[in-house]
């Protein structure tokens, strides 16, 4: 990605050079229509720049394409190891062991692993994106990263594959354990209804009442139907158990256990219910029969108290209480079968019931032994009043029975049989008391008896008492038979009364019924005629129902007669006679009964036709009524009701079609069969047809009227509804609410928009459809015209007023709106103008580069704030025509952001235009720098060039010498007008008053000094070319002309004078000639006689040296003693020139320019010993041209007056690199990203999360901020205190890998913090800034002589010591090409190269 970028910038660059390719093509144009001679030579370099610019298109594009291939790459393997990142997330979250321990926690585990699904789901797109990029990226491809891609690949699948497969393992095992706990709580459930069983079963105690044990039994069978009613609940829990159990659960075993023991459990409690209710119900009888034994109980105790009154002193009533014990002995026995009962269930129960004997028994021997208490006592008592009068009470007795008995008989000789059934019933009647009596009196004999025998036993006068007794019981036996004879005497009589009562009943009977079956009353209608057939009918059941008393009658009136003409013949004629009579009126009544019945036949076919014509006829007639009813429906839902309501009429009426046939079918039957009514059934079939036919043209009427009204109510409910929504929408198009804010008025608006634009599509196709409606029934002449057009113009009119409303809403909403937008606006408006204000920048830069870098960003700045001031021109426009529309506090309010944002506005602008001249100050201060830098540099190069060690060893080459120094002067002239562009922008920018004048004025100097020195260090360096091009003109002449003396010697030297004429003319023309050429060099030998400069000079200093010596000598002066500056003194020295050089805020110059941190290459200088002495001055300006102004002090140089001295090395200038480290007592501030890692050595940080911190580094110390503001206000980060930099330990995070540039800085005490930084070179910083601040300035005490605030050296190059050898006159060393080209690399390699 970073490549990318890179590669975008050098686009944007390319863009750039574009721009200039074109400027430089319509350029090449230009000069080559102005200089047609030099076109080709103009387009061959554009051709080939143009060549080099298609390669550079070509390379950037390759590059792209591979870069974007390898981005491409790099994002495949970049989302690749997201996803096995997040896969192994995913399955380790998947592979969790947590096993839920309650239901609620089973359900939140399958709601995350359902989420997990979810989320798997999700990522199943990426993962089929995934593979499809692996296998185009892998396809084909053989080299080992590609195999190792698809074996991730690979294995990318296998987990996929693995990770649905552990899902769907762990959806299973949490289903089960879902299962599991639902069964838990299932049988938690059950388990409380098994407690309260059992406690109500343990606790249910035997009640000892009747009432008791009845309640006991309807609670528990109420505790029964409970049990019943949650069996199915605890049968459901089991079932599911053994569901769960067959499927194979992983909790098989507790669940086998809990259903076990809940099936175990319901199975006990159930029987013992059971139990409890069996216990119960023979806690009931035994209950019943104690409480029955109780009162038995109470009730001998009662008899008891009664049995013991013994108050029978008294004569005079002795006989009435012995009568009353008599009495009471039978009840007693009377009684005695309730003690017999008792005693017979308590048997029962001890016979059915085992456990029960004890009590029972208990209870009935207690009965008993009561009962037989009783007995003895009454017994007692009987004797007691027996024995108390025994004479007086025998005597009354049977006086008393004596009388009883004569009435008896005098009763009995009665010959009263009755006169009828009555008076028989009631003589039997005392008939049976009298029997009663006799029983009761037949123990009174026996009791007189048993007196009787007792008092023969203990009187004396014991005939008379036998004779009583006796005569007592003859009576009472000679009683016997005739009450026996009087009983069967009334019996008969009571038969006989019995039968003729019964001939008479059924004789009356017959002849009451005879009336209903001869009558001819047929009915007057089918109620009537329906009732005499019941009645009929009930006559004929009653008739069978008599037949068999009638024969029972008949066969008993025949045994009477039998019976009666034994004993009497003459009662016989009677009772045949009322025999015949009734068996001939049961004949007649037979045969009436069935005519009436045929009679009531016919007359009920007829009256059921007239009844079904009639109800036929009403109920049409009813429909008729309902079908010309005016009712009419008051709206839709009654007139749709209506309208249902009548189609159900109709469709009753088709229905009834087949009633109709029906009742002509029957009229026709009748007719057809000669019914006595034939002609009236047939006038009544006519009127129901034609009441039929009238009835279905009534309901076609009644239809069309109801559709109409049911239009008509349809119209008036969509009229109603629109009314109604068009009334709830002008409650909300009348709303003055405006908004309280820009977001809350853009809120409203935008509803208000949805709702206008709604309520205009919707309301008006509900018009539409509506208005539609009403002319559809105006058009079809409905009845209610008239009121249909009134309710179309009331709805035209709402809604026209809706849309009005919803008009003013909007345009009073748009003005809301545009107000609050301005407010919005305004504030926005203004808060980026502060934003933009806060991001203007306050650096100037510390090269031309960076100045233009900065002046770009400015001008980027400038446009950003340009497109700003639209915003300002339309806050200002708003605000204008803002103001002409309100008045009062908004008007102030709107004036009042209008000025805060042109104030604002102004002030930026100032600002921007403050800081855009700033920049172009400052680039034309680092333009004017670097001209001074380019004519220093120059400079340096052509003293190097003068000062080049050269020795010409001929005319020819000391004249090429001088040439090339020529070259040298042309070049310096050539120069001129750089120097003076160079030093007039100088001039203009201290005429400007430029901030940097000082710096400008010193650099004017510096360059016009330099100029000066090149200037005489070139004439000097002439005047001693022509010395030495005249010396060796010289040694050339002399050596001429010596060849030429020494070639013409021989001829002045010979001998030969010649031996004939012609040898002698011959030789006089060569003297001649000789002569012409010797006058020729005359000249030449003048001219070599003639002193050289040299030789002038030289005879000038030997002159001025005669003349020296010639004067008296002087004193010498003493030398000045020199002090070495101590090294404090040098530290200081050397930290004030440091201080004065980073307070220009700017590296110290080399050559007087600016230079990058690289280290400069010595260069040699080798010059004459004359040189040395005679150019002091030259040189230390040399010195300072090559190590910057004011290095004087710095540079050491000791120059020796004395010839070959050996010139000291400069000592080291040191410079500035371009990141400047603070030392220990300065500052260090920026932003990381930084990590609490420990605590303490054994604890680690509660919160271990990266964190983006302002770090300030002070001595001994290290803030942190939230951001550089909160650090100028000393507001630390989260209130932490600055942490002690003491002992601490800053080194490089090795060991942690997830982040780059991650170093570490652990504390004395234990705390451990990683921070990030941007790249290594910040992080290397940042770790040397805090280890020099940790060791508290250790490094200014290794090196004191070192200036503070430089971090780096740079040695610049010594004069080198002239060699002893350098040859006479020490000539000047020459640098070869390559020398020069790789000193000039050197010396520019001071500068940083443009990219």
């Amino acid at each position: 990605m970073a490549l990318q970028r890179k590669l975008t910038g050098m686009e944007r660059d390319l863009e750039a050079i574009q721009g200039k390719l074109d400027d430089l093509n319509q350029e090449a144009t230009k000069l080559g229509e102005e200089h047609p001679s030099q076109k080709p030579e103009i387009q061959a370099g554009l051709a080939e720049i143009q060549e080099v610019w298609e390669d550079l298109n070509n390379t950037m594009k390759a590059r792209e394409e591979s870069l974007g291939e390898a981005g491409k790459i790099q994002g495949f393997l970049r989302d690749l190891d997201d996803f096995q990142s997040w896969l192994s997330r995913t399955q380790t979250a998947i592979a969790s062991e947590d096993n839920p321990t309650s239901l609620t926690e089973a359900e939140r585990l399958l709601a995350q692993h359902q989420n997990i699904r979810n989320e798997v789901d999700n990522y199943k797109e990426d993962y089929q994106k995934m593979r499809a990029v692996g296998e185009e990226v892998t396809q084909g491809q053989t080299d080992a990263q590609h195999m190792f891609l698809s074996q991730r690949l690979q294995a990318l699948d296998t987990g996929w594959n693995e990770l649905r497969q552990m899902w769907e393992n762990r959806r299973h095992l949490l289903a089960q354990a879902f299962d599991f706990q639902t069964f838990l709580r299932d049988v938690k459930q059950a388990e409380g209804f098994l407690n309260n069983q059992e406690y109500v079963l343990s606790h249910t105690e035997m009640p000892s009442t009747l009432q008791g044990a009845e309640a006991a039994i309807k609670k528990h069978e109420d505790f029964l139907t409970t049990m019943d009613a949650s069996e199915d609940k605890i049968s459901g829990v089991v079932e599911t158990g053994r569901k769960l159990m067959s499927e194979g659960n992983a909790n098989s075993d507790k669940i086998q256990e809990k259903t076990d023991s809940i099936h175990e459990r319901h199975q006990k409690n159930r029987r013992a219910a059971t139990e409890l209710l069996a216990k119960l119900k023979d806690n009931r009888e035994l209950q019943h029969f104690l409480q029955d034994s109780q009162e038995l109980t109470l009730w001998i105790n009662e008899k008891m108290l009664t049995a013991q009154d013994l108050s029978y002193d008294e004569a005079r009533n002795l006989h009435s209480k012995w009568q009353k014990h008599q009495a009471f002995m039978a009840e007693l026995g009377s009684n005695k079968d309730w003690l017999d009962k008792i005693d017979k269930e308590g048997k029962a129960l001890v016979c059915e019931k085992p456990e029960l004997e004890p009590v029972v028994t208990q209870k009935l021997a207690d009965l008993h032994r009561l009962w037989e208490e009783l007995e003895s006592t009454t017994q007692t008592k009987a004797q007691c009043l027996f024995d108390a009068n025994r004479a007086e009470l025998f005597t009354q007795s049977c006086s008393s029975l004596d009388s009883w008995l004569k009435n008896l008989s005098g009763q009995l000789q009665s010959d009263d049989f009755g006169k009828d059934l009555t008076s028989v019933n009631i003589l039997l009647q005392k008939q049976q008391m009298l029997e009663n009596q006799m029983e009761v009196r037949e123990k009174e004999v026996e009791a007189l008896q048993s007196q009787a025998l007792a008092l023969s036993q203990e009187d004396s006068n014991t005939v008379e008492v036998d004779t009583k007794q006796r005569g007592v019981q003859d009576r009472f036996q000679l009683l016997l038979d005739p009450l026996r004879a009087r009983r069967m005497k009334l019996l008969a009589s009571k038969e006989e009364h019995q039968f003729n009562r019964d001939l008479e009943d059924e004789i009356l009977w017959v002849k009451e019924r005879m009336p209903l079956a001869t009558s001819m009353d047929h009915g007057k209608d089918l109620p009537s005629v329906q009732l005499l057939m019941k009645k009929n009918q009930t006559l004929q059941k009653e008739i069978q129902g008599h037949q068999p008393r009638i024969d029972d009658i008949q066969a008993h009136g025949l045994t009477m007669r039998r019976g009666r003409g034994e004993e009497e013949d003459g009662g016989a004629g009677p009772l045949e006679g009322r025999l015949a009579e009734l068996r001939d009126m049961w004949s007649q009544l037979i045969s009436e009964g069935e005519q009436r019945h045929g009679r009531l036949t016919e007359a009920h076919r007829a009256q059921q036709f007239y009844a079904d014509a009639a109800e036929a006829e009403a109920w049409m007639g009813e429909q008729e009524l309902h079908m010309m009813s005016d009712e009419k429906a008051k709206d839709e839902q009654s007139a749709t009701a209506m309208v249902k309501r009548h189609q159900g009429v109709e469709q009753a009426l088709e229905d009834y079609a087949q009633t109709i046939h029906q009742l002509a079918n029957s009229s026709r039957l009748m007719v057809t069969g000669e019914h006595p009514e034939s002609e009236r059934i047939t006038m009544r079939q006519a009127q129901v047809d034609k009441l039929y036919a009238g009835l279905k043209d009534l309901a076609e009427e009644r239809r069309g009227k109801l559709q109409e009204r049911l239009r008509l109510c349809q119209l008036k409910k969509e009229v109603d509804d629109l009314e109604q929504w068009i009334s709830e929408r002008e409650v909300v198009a009348g709303s003055h609410e405006l908004g309280q804010d820009y977001e809350h008025v853009t809120m409203l608006r935008d509803r208000f928009r949805e709702f206008a634009r709604d309520t205009s599509a919707i309301g008006q196709e509900r018009v539409d459809s509506v208005n539609a409606l009403a002319d559809e029934l105006i058009d079809s002449g409905h009845p209610e015209n008239a009121t249909v057009a009134e309710w179309k113009d009331g709805l035209n009119d709402a809604w026209a007023d809706l849309l009005e409303l919803i008009d003013t809403r909007t345009q009073m909403l748009s003005a809301s709106y545009e107000l609050h937008r301005f407010h919005q606006d305004a504030k926005e408006t203004l808060g980026r103008i502060q934003e933009k204000s806060t991001q203007l920048p306050e650096e100037l830069g510390r090269d031309l580069n960076t100045v233009q870098h900065l002046h770009r960003q400015h001008t980027t700045y400038e446009h950003d704030i340009q497109a700003l001031s639209g915003q300002v021109r339309q806050v200002q426009e708003d605000a204008s025509r803002l103001q002409k529309a309100y008045a009062g506090e908004k008007a102030e309010d709107i004036q009042k952001h209008d000025r805060s944002v042109a104030e604002a506005w102004s002030a930026l602008l100032s600002a921007s235009d403050a800081r855009c001249q700033l920049l172009l100050d400052t680039v034309e201060k680092f333009r004017f720098f670097n001209m001074v830098r380019d004519l220093m540099l120059w400079m340096d190069g052509v003293n190097l060039q003068i000062d080049a060690h050269e020795n010409p060893r001929d005319v020819s080459s000391a004249e090429l010498v001088i040439t090339n120094h020529q070259d040298i002067k042309a070049e310096i002239e050539a120069r001129a007008d750089s120097f003076t562009s160079c030093i007039e922008m100088g001039s203009s920018l201290l005429a400007k008053n430029h901030y940097a004048s000082e710096e400008i004025r010193e650099k004017l100097k510096q360059l016009d000094d330099k100029r000066d020195e090149i200037n005489n260090k070139w004439q000097e360096k002439m005047g001693w070319l022509q010395i030495v091009l005249e010396v060796l003109q010289f040694g050339r002449d002399a050596s001429v002309a010596e060849s030429w003396l020494a070639s013409q010697e021989p001829i002045v030297r010979t001998a030969e004078l010649g031996g004939n004429v012609d040898e002698v003319e011959s030789l006089i023309k060569r003297h001649e000639a000789f002569e012409k050429l010797a006058a020729g060099w005359e000249e030449r030998f003048g001219l070599l006689e003639k002193l050289t400069t040299l030789e002038e000079q030289d005879r000038k200093r030997r002159r001025e040296e005669e003349e020296r010596l010639r004067r008296p000598p002087t004193p010498p002066p003493p030398e000045p003693e020199v002090v070495q500056p101590t090294q404090e003194e040098a530290q200081d020295t050397d930290a004030g020139t440091s201080l004065d050089q980073t307070t220009l805020d700017q590296s110290v110059s080399v050559n007087g320019v600016h230079s990058d941190p690289d280290t400069s290459q010595p260069v040699s200088v080798t010059m004459k010993p004359r040189d040395i002495t005679q150019s002091r001055k030259p040189a230390d300006s040399e010195t300072e041209s090559v190590n910057g102004p004011g290095r004087e002090r710095d540079s050491g140089l000791a120059a020796s007056s004395e010839p070959g001295a050996r010139i000291e090395p400069l000592p080291s200038a040191t410079l500035p690199s371009k990141v400047s480290e603070p030392s220990g007592g300065e500052q260090m501030e920026g932003m990381l990203c930084r990590k609490h890692e420990m605590e303490s050595f054994s604890k680690k940080a509660a919160s271990r999360s990266w964190q983006n911190v302002h770090c300030v580094l002070r001595k001994d110390s290290l803030g942190f901020y939230k951001d550089s503001k909160s650090a100028a206000a000393g507001i630390p980060y989260h209130g932490e205190v600055p942490v002690s930099l003491t002992e601490a330990v800053c080194e490089v995070a090795h060991d942690y890998k997830k982040r780059k540039h991650v170093f570490k800085l652990r504390l004395s005490e234990g705390k451990e913090f990683l921070f990030q930084a941007k790249d290594d070179p910040e992080m290397n910083t940042w770790i040397r800034s805090i280890a020099a601040s940790i060791s508290g300035g250790s490094a200014a005490e290794r090196s004191p002589s070192a200036p503070k605030g430089l971090s780096r050296a740079m040695t610049m190059p010594p004069i080198s010591p002239i060699s002893p050898n350098s040859g006479e006159a020490g000539g000047v060393t020459m640098r070869n090409k390559e020398g020069k080209e790789r000193d000039r690399e050197k010396r520019f390699s001071f500068f940083g190269k443009k990219k």
